[in-house]
């Protein structure tokens, strides 16, 4: 086959994990995770976990890099690029077809791309000193810092502190780049039109908070995760916390976390644009379409590619 991995990419609440479940279903495959957040154990309801949609029509379908890191650990995109690779040779010495599905572009490019990324340690005190700068200021440090390893984009500011933090550990301490090459990966993208996937992620937010994501910010704390660590994982643990701290009301956490979590899914349809502007071909497939003629277009593709 031409290629050893096929990748399901696309926006959060376009139903990406139902799809690569079955995809690998019928291709005799495992599925990894390209989830940053969903590595963390007791974190499910807000990072859509959906771990039952990894049984189909009775059958189990293995899974991967869910649920490999406490809640409140500092886990990151070169730690994934360790787990992943060794996910990924297992699945492929087990002569299973691998299918990697998520929505966090970094992640997914590391590991499919080939990229080397240095071992810096986080530095807690820093990230938070910089958190009071505008993205602005930290814009122009970032490039006052600029090194051979530093190569990200600005439009996170959670990479771009990460960026920064990277720069400033390198001007003391030797770096090793730990390099992973390039798989040959099939990328297929699920999209919708913005009206429909605004319409998803509303609803999704209202069918979580129903299902006790409070509760489970909550539990979190209680269990003594760290509030400042909650709230740096973003989206629902940051606005739900800063509820919790009784900093905003119930309304102003569902209106300010609907906004922000639009906006997050723009952010990862711009990183997949910037993917297919680098030359990186991907097969985009309505996500509106009906289940089985998604896993038929999919599957056709790879078998069509190879």
């Amino acid at each position: 086959m031409k290629y050893d991995l096929l990748t399901i990419l696309g926006p959060t609440a376009v139903g990406k994990t139902s799809v690569a479940a079955r995809v690998a279903l019928r291709l005799d495959g495992e599925v990894l995770s390209g989830d940053s957040r969903q590595v963390y154990r007791g974190m499910d309801i807000g990072t859509g976990k959906d771990l039952a949609d990894y049984t189909v029509d009775g059958v189990a379908v293995p899974y991967h890099l869910i649920d490999i890191a406490d809640a409140g650990e500092k886990y990151n995109v070169h730690l994934y690029q360790h787990d992943f690779r060794a996910a990924y040779t297992a699945i492929r010495q087990r002569q299973k077809m691998p299918v990697l599905c998520g929505g966090s572009g970094l992640y997914i490019a590391a590991v499919t791309q080939g990229y080397a990324l240095p071992d810096a340690p986080p530095n807690i005190p820093l990230r938070q000193s910089l958190e009071q700068r505008s993205d602005a200021e930290l814009t122009a440090l970032l490039q006052s810092l600029k090194t051979p390893h530093n190569t990200t984009d600005t439009h996170s500011r959670r990479r771009t502190i990460r960026a920064i933090e990277i720069a400033l550990y390198a001007q003391e301490h030797p770096l090793s780049d730990n390099t992973f090459p390039a798989i040959r990966t099939l990328y297929a993208g699920l999209t919708l039109s913005r009206e429909q996937r605004r319409e998803r992620i509303s609803q999704r937010l209202h069918d979580r908070l129903q299902s006790g994501l409070v509760e489970e910010v909550e539990r979190l704390l209680k269990q003594g995760v760290p509030a400042a660590d909650l709230m740096y994982y973003g989206l629902e643990y940051k606005f739900v916390t800063l509820y919790l701290l009784q900093q905003i009301t119930r309304r102003d956490m569902t209106e300010r976390l609907e906004v922000a979590i639009h906006q997050f899914a723009k952010r990862q349809m711009t990183w997949f644009r910037g993917m297919e502007r680098k030359g990186i071909p991907i097969h985009w497939i309505d996500a509106a379409l009906p289940m089985e003629e998604k896993v038929e277009r999919m599957v056709d593709l790879l078998i069509c590619e190879a």
